[in-house]
């Protein structure tokens, strides 16, 4: 179907990624009775071709066990077992995963995979990596879309460009935190433009990455040495996010708005009698210690001081307030007639706090130190209204142009707005580009609307990828952030077009297209190793089984906590510090505080820890947690020692191996065998052999006779008061730590 690879840019005989997305006739298979979706059929012919038969479908135990954990991240309960187990009718998987699609912590499992991607953190990254207190509200709005299937068109256009939508509503702006996820630099010194730029640049590339599948950064010096896609063009991609800006709005929570807005009215009176005995003479304070800002911007190097305040100006208000970077700076570029009132107060309240030594006299003169402190303590009055980062369309617009070998200072060509010409038009067949209908679409949400467009050759191929990554630890085309040239040939190139026609023809459905995934019998077969195929298919391929997947460095803490009844399933809200060694928050600047959250918030689950870039939480780390600096379409699965005695020795696991003795000694009072195979059925969803019960005893025996067991996950807080410790408690510890230190415990089969 697709030839060889050829780098022409699309129609019928260029590279397979750029052609238009077919729909594939379904296979004729041999076997027809195995099929139980389309997509076995495409899975089949390619078996049948190479005369291998596929697997023996997986055990019942172990298929409630794996869908729930692929699909909401955690383990069933015995008793959703057992349910399951029993329940013969021909359906019973059907409703088990419509069930478990429909759980509100469908959406906790599938927001990780999206944020490695746009790299979330609750800090800036670089040097001082400043805390961002908003940050989760964009967490918040991900969770919430994917639990409410938000089609994945809708889903990508309000997440780049939600702003720009007509009567945009407050969640569709929260939407567009998204590209809030760059890092940001306001350490003393830094240029502000400069690292505008690399977060403009860090957008475009997460743009190739996440919706074409194409290394589009390698353009950015110079054209692209494998794919099609010039310097030039780069940088008309560029051109979509040069002209957005971040900015903070308001966006209460629940409760929130209706104090606010009571007083709200008697503090803007307050505010204008302090401020009126000396307004005009204010007034023009500001204005000229404006007029000195602007002067430094225009004219940098001639007045170290205003140079030193203008840099200010972008890094004070970006960190101490919690602002967008750069919003001061681009209010002050602004003219006064066009700023809104809230932006005026703003600034004003900068100048007065940070006013640069302009007249330092009349400043004493008119105690605007004491009117500044008035104010602060007026604003403290004011009801707390949550904030939410966002972007919007920027006040002052800029020019793009090529940045000559990368260096934003060594200005090309000026560019505009376009996509690369490997790739459909911007615009509609018959569309023309200088209609008043076309250009009154704001470019970035044109973009947008562009990705998931029908016609798109890459959104649809590289989202379905992922996902089917996600189910069987690779995907149809094994390199998901490189769809170009130099990228890996799908292994099933017709699945791949057929899945990717379907996500269209079903609105952009996302559960729908998992829904058909794990009920196919491709997705069913059993994870057991098939000696006779190691040599033709070692890396299982051609899916004549399914894989057994560690599962990711979240669901590991998760699952722990679940079994031993630890974890919180409170939903939402800010990041959460789970216990770490001290060492470890030493790595971050300053060395920031890492307080362990208190009670039941010490125990959520992992999407909501707290994510310092320059210190990332370790447990995550030692289990392949990606880099929150960069962008991760695919997680390294890997299998160290330190993984080993982290299982052994951290307190969080030590500390769910305490709880889950108790909890095993507590619930099931029979005889120890009974408590054993209660134990099994908690931590691996299954009935243990008999082989396994006398060990499991002997284990205990030993135990019962050795040295106490290191208290190492007995800190205040890890455990509820009513867990006793005894010679028996510490007995039961120990084989519960063995328990969740199993492969089997800590890897979906």
């Amino acid at each position: 179907m697709f030839g060889t690879v050829n780098p022409a840019v699309g129609g019928e005989t260029g590279h397979w990624a750029y052609r238009p997305i077919r729909h594939p006739v379904l296979p004729e298979v041999k076997h027809e009775r195995w099929v139980r979706t389309p997509i076995d059929r495409f899975i089949l012919q390619r078996l049948e071709r190479e005369n291998i038969n596929p697997f023996l479908p997986a055990s019942r135990t172990t298929l409630i066990r794996r869908v729930t954990l692929d699909l909401i991240g955690l383990p069933p309960s015995p008793e959703e077992v057992e349910v399951f187990v029993r329940d013969r009718r021909p359906d019973a998987y059907e409703r088990l995963v419509d069930r478990l699609l429909a759980s509100p912590h469908y959406g906790e499992r599938w927001a990780t995979p999206w944020m490695d991607l746009c790299h979330y953190g609750d800090t800036d990254g670089f040097l001082t990596d400043q805390l961002r207190p908003f940050a989760w509200r964009y967490r918040q709005w991900l969770i919430d879309s994917l639990n409410a299937d938000k089609p994945f068109n809708a889903f990508t256009i309000e997440q780049l460009a939600g702003d720009l939508l007509p009567g945009a509503t407050t969640d569709q702006k929260i939407a567009t935190g998204f590209l809030r996820q760059t890092l940001s630099n306001r350490e003393g010194g830094a240029e502000p433009e400069e690292f505008r730029v690399l977060q403009v640049i860090e957008r475009t590339r997460m743009i190739g990455a996440i919706w074409l599948g194409l290394t589009t950064g390698c353009a950015q010096c110079h054209d692209h040495k494998h794919d099609a896609i010039s310097q030039r063009e780069f940088y008309q991609l560029y051109a979509f996010f040069n002209n957005a800006d971040e900015i903070n709005v308001d966006a209460p929570l629940p409760g929130q708005w209706k104090p606010y807005q009571a007083q709200r009215s008697d503090y803007e009176k307050r505010r204008r009698d302090l401020i009126a005995p000396i307004a005009e003479e204010l007034w023009e304070l500001e204005r000229r210690w404006e007029k000195r800002l602007l002067q430094a911007h225009e004219n940098p190097g001639r007045n170290a001081h205003w140079d030193r305040q203008w840099e200010l100006l972008g890094l004070i208000w970006g960190g101490g307030r919690g602002e967008g970077q750069l919003e001061g700076v681009e209010i002050v570029k602004r003219d006064l007639l066009r700023r809104t009132a809230r932006e005026q107060d703003d600034i004003l309240d900068f100048f007065l706090a940070y006013p640069g030594g302009i007249d330092s006299r009349r400043y004493a003169d008119l105690k605007l130190d004491k009117v500044r402190e008035k104010l602060e303590e007026l604003n403290k009055d004011l009801p707390p209204l949550a904030r939410a980062p966002t972007m919007r369309a920027a006040l002052n617009p800029r020019a793009t142009y090529v940045h000559l070998r990368g260096d934003f200072r060594s200005r090309g060509e000026d560019v505009r707005p376009a996509t690369p010409a490997c790739l459909p038009p911007l615009q509609g067949p018959g569309d023309d580009p200088a209609s008043d209908r076309v250009a009154a679409v704001p470019p970035r949400l044109a973009l947008a609307r562009w990705l998931v467009s029908p016609d798109h050759p890459l959104t649809a191929r590289v989202t379905v990828n992922r996902l089917w990554q996600e189910f069987f630890g690779r995907g149809i085309v094994a390199t998901p952030e490189d769809f170009g040239t130099h990228g890996a040939q799908p292994s099933h190139p017709e699945l791949l077009d057929w899945l990717a026609s379907e996500l269209i023809a079903g609105d952009w459905s996302i559960k729908s297209m998992q829904r058909m995934i794990v009920l196919s019998a491709t997705y069913r077969q059993s994870s057991r190793p098939r000696p006779q195929l190691e040599e033709t298919d070692p890396e299982n391929i051609l899916l004549a089984r399914q894989n057994s997947l560690r599962l990711s460095a979240e669901a590991i803490r998760d699952v722990s906590l679940a079994v031993s009844g630890l974890l919180s399933r409170k939903m939402g809200g800010p990041g959460v510090k789970p216990p770490q060694p001290e060492r470890v928050i030493m790595e971050a600047f300053d060395n920031k505080e890492w307080k362990p959250s208190p009670g039941a918030d010490r125990h959520r689950r992992g999407v909501y820890t707290f994510i310092i870039r320059t210190a990332p939480f370790a447990q995550g780390i030692i289990f392949d947690a990606p880099n929150p600096g960069e962008i991760c379409a695919k997680r390294e699965r890997s299998n160290t020692p330190l993984q080993a005695l982290t299982l052994l020795n951290d307190e969080t696991f030590f500390g769910a191996a305490r709880a889950l003795a108790a909890r095993v000694r507590r619930e099931a009072r029979g005889p120890e065998q009974q408590r054993i195979a209660y134990a099994f059925a908690l931590c691996l969803s299954r009935a243990p052999s008999q082989r396994e019960i006398e060990r499991a005893a002997a284990c205990l025996e030993q135990l019962r006779k050795s040295r106490p067991l290191n208290q190492v996950g007995a800190t205040e807080g890890t455990l509820p008061e009513t867990v006793a410790d005894s010679d028996e408690s510490r007995a039961w510890t120990g084989l519960c730590s063995v328990l969740l230190n199993l492969h089997e415990f800590i890897t979906r089969d």
